[in-house]
């Protein structure tokens, strides 16, 4: 027992933000007179010594610090008498460790402590049931972000970092040099970092040089425990560190956590650390975090002569095992993951192999001849060295049947007991692609950095293979066309399934980029003889298109479509369901090029399910992209933005940076209708942020047309035009290929509306009747009601109002509430302008109504307030501005509005389609109805302070 009043400068603990705040308000109810208790309980290496320190430190400054141990603790009279009036705070660091006796009093100490005590008590201890009873804020392992902060602080070199010693409190935690005195101080200077920790980490900056590889390694390994992640770093060198130098494997530095977990294996009955290895080693054939088979446990339990009625009890009924398992359902869990590593790596040799052994050989039991998956996976846990046999039973097991997790699993097993190097880095690579699919790169890319260096031999085309696909989607499109035609070439003599996946996968890259002639060089290199009918007429449609011979494309392309209408009635197999989803999405791919964006829809629907039936993970983005945009071009937003959002939460839990480019562009999209207008430039901004890097054109094209149909939306047409016209034009600048003619009707409408008709009209002449025959060719059911509402706005006076009545037919026949309420709107916008008043309210509340039918908020606040200025007032126009603006005119209120948002008069005049001579004399009246004397004046009023 020792008592201190030295400060210390308080260490910085990562991801302990909510546990700090914790122990912060203990301290001031200490400070305040109240005394009280509390257990810091978690296995080893969480940071508890740490958070003890903490508090210690902080508190130090107002009273002294009592360290208590079981040679003897005063009763709590005696430690009111210590605290001598001021608050005394008593750490007991590791008292699960004590004696019964000296746990015994430490608990009589902390539970005689009353209101006026001005005594706390502070224990640390493992989550086991020693001081059940007493208050206790439990710890877990830390969070991805946090994890990933720690290591960037131990691999840039900070004081965590190093080959030092760790000493007392420093061995679960990274340190900085901050010398806060108080746990709110450590607290929030972690709580305004710890939204951006993420994104800092995914950028590797500042990180001393840290491999992307190794970085997602370590991570994987440490499993949240900080004191385990600071080991496993220091025991790297700098080039392995850097990704220079191959990882160890298994990677060293566990050893001590993992035997202090094992520590406490020690004091249990034979019968539960018999069922606890049972229990470890069941877990190794399952995917990561699934547990084990209740019902495998009871029979091994059995077979190995362990008590029915405690298995019984352990496994379904209430008994405790000392906190190391829980249930769920038909499934145990150990309640910290390292716990099932150390049971493994502390079993003796023999009776670790003779529980696998066991669980092969049940398994083998209930799966028939040949073994299963999972038998073979705990016969190679048994292996005590290379055993080609094995590695060649698991390889031919790991097929379609199983899930792509456990398939990579299996191949990298039989990897590891692979001697003959090509082989190895063979299966590597293949339980890379397998990794790969199941939405783990991280994963993957670990697994290929196993595989060795590339010799140019065809083995090593899958490692390129898996490289160019990791590139497709979370690197530049660039690179993952070259690797995969590269790996194309590799694997076409002995390979050719894959090496057509390559070369597809090639094409896409090239697609995303803009990059038309490497697409056609891509899907040129396909010989479409072995494969069915829907395929060679969807490569040749593609390709036709893309060389200018659109008639024909389309012809092929309408095969491949029939195809995928035929898929849509047939119920497979689910081993034929991969083949399945890849085929209607190329279905819809060609849907959407024909402008069939009904099929476009049905497909991707009956895609989408395919993925979620049978998988693989890695294509649930993309499915759920393919549907989300086919149901922007049908017009129904909402269900696209929904489908975009999961998808956006897809790509990042299976870490398709890509992915996530194009969901952003596509939500963006959805936000120019629905808005917030902020949504829709906070998806631009990440869509544009990720796809510059990255040279993915398609995106980067579909967030400019979002951002400019916002502001044509806010009456930004000036903007709007100068966004636009860089896509629609001819030149090196312009947008992909495939949105140019989409966004053609908005370059129009912003320009005639911007006042540009006259100076651009060669520009918009030319953009016009490139979109006609675009028309011509499409079965958008769109096109031709806005080539018509295209052609009002670029025709005379005399010829307009027949281009306007001409498109509002069309829509009528296309239905579609958003783009027929954008033609009303201008309509009735055109009318108004030529004092047509009475005639323009009847398309402008047409163009509102529906509009509000369809969410869209701005478009509907525009047409309001173009009906305000054709004189309707009602409860669905009337302006939302109380007090002296309540009397202004509506279009007074509507010319207030744009100048106090920084608009010049001649902005003004362009989005309310006015004079800059009426806009100034309007501007006028509203100085003097509202006595104020200048534009200044007017924004401050319309602020947020004001009306």
């Amino acid at each position: 027992m020792t008592s201190s009043t030295t400060v210390h400068s308080p260490l910085r603990l990562y991801g302990r933000s909510g546990e700090l705040a914790i122990l912060e308000g203990l301290l001031a109810r200490l400070w305040q007179g109240g005394g009280s208790a509390l257990v810091l309980a978690a296995p080893p290496g969480l940071g508890r010594t740490a958070l003890l320190h903490e508090a210690a430190a902080a508190h130090r400054p107002r009273g002294p610090v009592l360290h208590a141990d079981e040679r003897g603790l005063p009763a709590p009279e005696a430690l009111s008498e210590l605290a001598a009036g001021r608050p005394l705070l008593v750490c007991a660091d590791d008292a699960h460790t004590w004696g019964r006796a000296s746990r015994t009093a430490l608990i009589s100490a902390a539970r005689g402590l009353d209101a006026g005590s001005r005594v706390a008590v502070l224990i640390t201890a493992d989550d086991g049931p020693a001081f059940a009873g007493l208050p206790t804020l439990r710890l877990g392992p830390l969070d991805e972000d946090a994890s990933a902060a720690l290591l960037d602080r131990l691999a840039g070199g900070g004081e965590g970092a190093g080959r030092g010693a760790e000493g007392p409190g420093r061995r679960a935690v990274g340190l900085t040099g901050s010398g806060e005195g108080s746990l709110h101080g450590a607290a929030g200077a972690f709580s305004g970092t710890e939204g951006s920790l993420r994104g800092a980490a995914g950028a590797f900056s500042g990180t001393g040089g840290l491999d992307p590889v190794v970085r997602a390694e370590l991570l994987r390994e440490a499993a949240g425990n900080p004191r385990l992640l600071t080991a496993l770093t220091r025991r790297l060198t700098p080039d392995q560190l850097a990704g220079r130098t191959p990882l160890p494997c298994p990677l060293p530095g566990a050893e001590s956590v993992l035997a202090a977990h094992a520590d406490r294996l020690d004091g249990l009955p034979a019968h539960t650390r018999a069922l606890l290895l049972l229990a470890a080693a069941a877990q190794e054939h399952e995917p990561a975090g699934a547990g084990a088979d209740a019902l495998l446990l009871l029979r091994a339990g059995t077979r190995t002569g362990l008590p029915r009625d405690f298995l019984d009890g352990v496994l379904f009924g209430s008994a405790a095992t000392e906190g190391f398992l829980q249930r769920a359902g038909s499934r145990v869990h150990f309640s910290h993951p390292l716990d099932a590593r150390a049971v493994l790596h502390h079993a003796p040799p023999a009776r670790r192999r003779a529980a696998h052994e066991l669980l092969a050989a049940l398994l083998a039991e209930t799966g028939g001849h040949p073994a299963p998956l999972a038998s073979l996976v705990q016969l190679s846990c048994a292996a005590s060295g290379p055993d080609h046999a094995l590695a060649s039973r698991l390889e031919a097991a790991a097929t379609s049947p199983y899930p792509h997790a456990q398939r990579s699993s299996a191949l990298a097993r039989a990897a590891a007991l692979t001697t003959d190097p090509p082989l190895r880095s063979a299966r590597f690579a293949a339980a890379a692609e397998q990794a790969a699919l199941a939405g783990d790169p991280d994963l993957a890319r670990a697994l290929l950095a196993r595989t060795g260096p590339s010799t140019g031999e065809p083995r090593h085309g899958l490692a390129a293979y898996v490289h160019g696909l990791l590139a497709l989607r979370t690197g530049p499109a660039a690179d993952a066309h070259a690797a995969l035609v590269a790996a194309a070439a590799l694997l076409g003599p002995y390979d050719p399934r894959r090496a057509l996946e390559a070369l597809l996968g090639a094409a896409e890259a090239a697609w995303v980029a803009g990059d038309a002639p490497g697409y056609l060089e891509a899907m040129g290199r396909v010989d479409p003889a072995p494969y069915d009918r829907a395929f060679a007429s969807y490569r040749a449609g593609m390709c036709a298109v893309l060389a200018g011979r659109a008639e024909a494309g389309h012809a092929l392309l309408r095969q491949c479509l029939e195809a995928g209408h035929a898929l849509l009635r047939q119920c497979l197999h689910p081993a034929e369901r991969t083949a399945e989803t890849t085929a209607l999405l190329r279905a819809g791919v060609a849907a959407l090029v024909l402008g069939e964006v009904a099929a476009a829809c049905r497909t991707g629907a009956r895609a989408l399910a395919a993925v979620r039936t049978a998988g693989p993970d890695a294509l649930l983005p993309q499915a759920l992209e393919h549907l989300a945009y086919a149901e922007l071009r049908a017009g129904l937003h909402a269900g696209a933005r929904a489908h975009a959002l999961e998808g956006l939460h897809a790509a990042r839990r299976t870490g398709q940076a890509n992915s996530s480019v194009h969901l952003h562009a596509v939500l963006a999209l959805a936000a120019s209708v629905e808005g917030p207008a902020e949504a829709c430039a906070a998806h631009c901004d990440a869509a544009l942020a990720g796809a510059g890097p990255h040279g993915l054109a398609q995106p980067a094209t579909l967030a400019t047309w979002a951002r400019a149909r916002a502001d044509l939306a806010a009456g930004r047409s000036e903007e709007a035009a100068a966004r636009l016209g860089p896509l629609v034009r001819p030149g090196p600048r312009q947008g992909h290929f495939a949105a140019r003619m989409l966004a053609v009707p908005c370059y129009v409408e912003a320009a005639v509306l911007a006042g540009r008709g006259a100076e651009e009209a060669g520009e918009l002449h030319t953009a016009v009747v490139e979109f006609a025959g675009w028309t011509t060719r499409t079965a958008d059911p769109q096109a031709p009601a806005q080539l018509a509402r295209c052609q009002a706005l670029l025709a005379p006076a005399e010829e307009a109002d027949a281009r306007y009545a001409e498109a509002l037919a069309h829509h009528a026949r296309a239905g579609g509430d958003f783009e027929r309420a954008r033609t009303q709107l201008l309509y009735g916008q055109w009318l108004r302008r030529r004092r047509r008043t009475r005639e323009a309210r009847t398309p402008l509340r047409d163009a509102l109504v529906a509009f509000q039918r369809c969410s869209a908020r701005a478009w509907a606040e525009r047409a309001a307030g173009e009906l305000r200025a054709a004189g309707e007032q009602g409860p669905s126009v009337r302006p939302t501005t109380d007090g002296a603006l309540s009397a202004l005119t509506p279009q007074q209120q509507r010319i207030a509005r744009c100048v106090a948002e920084g608009a010049t008069n001649r902005e003004v005049a362009l989005r309310l389609s006015l004079s800059p001579r009426t806009v100034d004399h309007h501007l006028r009246n509203v100085f003097a109805a509202l006595g104020i004397r200048s534009r200044t004046e007017l924004a401050r009023l319309l602020g947020p302070e004001g009306p």
